[in-house]
């Protein structure tokens, strides 16, 4: 069955002349002894909630993964798509591509983040089951990663609090060769990786990867662990045969038509090209159907429980009904008090009203609760052992938590946000541009936004972030103004379900701007704040913190004669999906102006060629925020002298 793998892997990367065959050729036996005996999953729907969910983690091995799904019966993985491994529009992509065929759970090929988003599906599943009871969802997750995976620093960061939440239907299988693309991994890693698994709070064992006999029953040993599993298989790449080990694509390489020949030969498999014998495809295609009893009689309770309807719109992602009412309340109160509060503040009182209302959304944060405003009060916390908590402390591991964010929305069944500061975004942008690329439905709080959050100087005041998260494709940026516009985004961020969200927000508090609480005004991305009082000569165009600074800005130039209208922009992303007509319209033909206390990169987008930019040019400094503003010409002066420099 495992010479199965093998050769299919060999006949892909030889069609391709593309490829890794090492790794699907060393780990075939362990898949083999994975799938035929513990992973818990039905060929005929791939997408059955309660199913074992199974990562390659060491996504350059993908054909390890197609080569399983073609073999047990998959629908949509046949002869014909192995042949187009690596190919444009193929489901067998040159790595694992969510939503490419339904049995990719998601995408991998960074290595470490399979690994940690993992950590999230595993994470999911207790929180559901504590949710919705066992007798709905009771599965494991299952992993197979690489050396590489393991160095990443991400792997350290998902281990850690793997072991520490206990998350024991977690089990890892260590494709355990030694080698890297560079050589032996001797030349850069001398860890003793299952001594520091041991430490995270894993179970550690260690066996012979080419005997199937040895891995099953490590397998049923981490079935029984109560906490995570670490197997390391002892592996050679390319395994062949005992007498031709590590001949074929020792190091990732693609084979030479002499050398798949050798080492088909060596397998003693004298078919043709992606040929399955009779008995062996029978074999394999009965792996595929054994799960279809236990998911029958899971439909069975599905049918009959008392909390069907809710588990499924959880499952599909639909918003429960009337979700939205307490955060249309929030924003009438907003009308009417006006309240002068930083938007990290109102995102709070945001989540106050939607976190109670919309029970799947899990929180957490960075260790920077108590900044970020993420917490709830009356929402318990996740600990060791009780998942019925609703926020998570993730410890400071943003890259972690972000990749298991993705792993809790591609599981189904959970919404969740976390948060952090704007800056520390440079840790997390790996698993946010996955959650782009996969179109997963992540939220992200991140807060002192600018150089406003003062003193703490240029180390912590982001200034670029912005800028290369608008030109990250499918990511919604959100940048509100006041308490109002805070609560709309929210809104926005949480209807989204086809990518990420990221909410920047500020630490200093911002005056009310708005007292309509009708319209979603941010929806449209942006719009006409203040029209001027005739006509229009110059656009005063802002977003977050410094949209308070054009209004005021505005009452001057009017005062002056000059007819000045502020158009506050909180989404470029929703902005730019707007009908060219609409765009004009609230732009305007005038003068241009665009305020921001970070840099300008993009901004040309908006203020076309004869536009003026208000903003940063380099990094921050030390300083109260009101100094800071000044000292880098960010003010209601500042604009007022451009746009009359300009018009008159």
């Amino acid at each position: 069955m495992a010479d199965c793998i093998r050769a299919l892997a060999i006949d892909a990367v030889e069609a391709a002349k593309s490829g890794h065959p090492g790794m699907p050729m060393g780990m075939a036996d362990a898949a083999t002894a994975l799938f035929d005996g513990f992973v818990k999953f039905d060929a005929a729907d791939p997408r059955w909630p309660d199913r074992d969910r199974f990562v390659l983690s060491a996504g350059h091995g993908s054909m390890l993964l197609y080569a399983l799904l073609h073999l047990t019966g998959h629908a949509g993985m046949g002869v014909e798509q192995l042949k187009q491994f690596r190919q444009l529009h193929s489901p067998a992509a040159g790595h694992p591509e969510f939503g490419e065929h339904p049995g990719i759970e998601t995408t991998t090929g960074p290595l470490g983040q399979g690994l940690a988003t993992a950590v999230g599906m595993a994470m999911a599943e207790r929180l559901l089951a504590a949710r919705f009871g066992k007798s709905l969802v009771d599965h494991r997750t299952w992993v197979i990663a690489s050396d590489g995976d393991l160095q990443e620093g991400i792997s350290h960061e998902a281990a850690s609090l793997a072991g520490h939440l206990a998350l024991a239907k977690l089990t890892v299988l260590w494709d355990d060769n030694s080698i890297s693309i560079d050589g032996d991994t001797a030349l850069s890693f001398t860890d003793d990786t299952l001594k520091r698994f041991s430490a995270y709070g894993w179970s550690t064992r260690r066996v012979d990867g080419h005997d199937p006999t040895a891995v099953a029953a490590a397998l049923a040993w981490a079935q029984r662990s109560r906490r995570p599993t670490l197997i390391a298989c002892r592996t050679i790449i390319g395994f062949s045969a005992p007498s031709k080990a590590g001949t074929a694509g020792s190091h990732g390489a693609p084979l030479g038509a002499a050398e798949a020949e050798g080492a088909k030969s060596a397998l003693g498999w004298n078919h043709g090209p992606f040929e399955i014998p009779e008995g062996l495809r029978e074999r394999w295609e009965a792996v595929g159907r054994r799960g279809a009893g236990t998911r029958r009689s899971w439909l069975k309770r599905l049918a009959n429980h008392p909390q069907r309807e809710e588990f499924e719109r959880a499952i599909a992602g639909k918003l429960p009904e009337g979700w939205h009412l307490p955060l249309a309340a929030l924003r009438a109160q907003h009308a009417e008090q006006k309240p002068k509060i930083a938007t990290r503040i109102a995102s709070q009182k945001a989540l106050e009203a939607l976190v109670p209302a919309i029970a799947e959304m899990v929180g957490g944060s960075a260790d920077l609760t108590g900044s970020n405003n993420t917490n709830v009060k009356g929402v318990a916390s996740v600990t060791p052992g009780n998942f019925a908590g609703r926020y998570i402390h993730y410890g400071v591991r943003e890259h972690g938590m972000a990749a298991a964010m993705n792993g809790m929305a591609l599981h189904g069944g959970i919404i969740p946000y976390s948060g952090t500061f704007l800056v520390f975004s440079d840790y997390m942008r790996p698993a946010i541009r996955l959650a782009a690329l996969m179109r997963q439905r992540v939220i992200h709080v991140l807060t002192h936004d600018s150089i406003g959050l003062g003193e703490d100087g240029p180390t912590h005041q982001p200034v670029e972030h912005l800028a290369s998260f608008r030109a990250m494709p499918n990511v919604f940026v959100f940048r509100p103004g006041d308490a109002m516009e805070t609560a709309e985004c929210w809104e926005l961020a949480i209807k989204r379900a086809d990518g990420p969200s990221l909410l920047a927000l500020s630490r200093q508090n911002l005056p009310a701007l708005r007292s309509d609480a009708g319209e979603n005004r941010c929806a449209r991305g942006g719009y006409v704040l203040e029209e001027a009082s005739g006509p229009r000569r110059a656009t005063l165009i802002a977003t977050g913190s410094e949209l308070h600074l054009a209004v005021a800005a505005r009452v001057t130039l009017e005062a002056e004669g000059i007819g000045t209208a502020v158009v506050s922009l909180p989404c470029w992303e929703l902005f730019a999906l707007q009908d060219a007509s609409y765009r004009e319209d609230v732009l305007g033909s005038g003068l241009r102006v665009g305020v921001e206390a970070l840099i300008g990169f993009g901004w040309d987008r908006w203020l076309g060629p004869e536009g003026v930019f208000i903003g940063m040019a380099g990094f921050g400094a030390s300083a109260p925020a009101e100094a800071l503003f000044k000292h880098f010409g960010i003010t209601v002066e500042a604009v007022v002298a451009a746009v009359k420099k300009r018009v008159e």
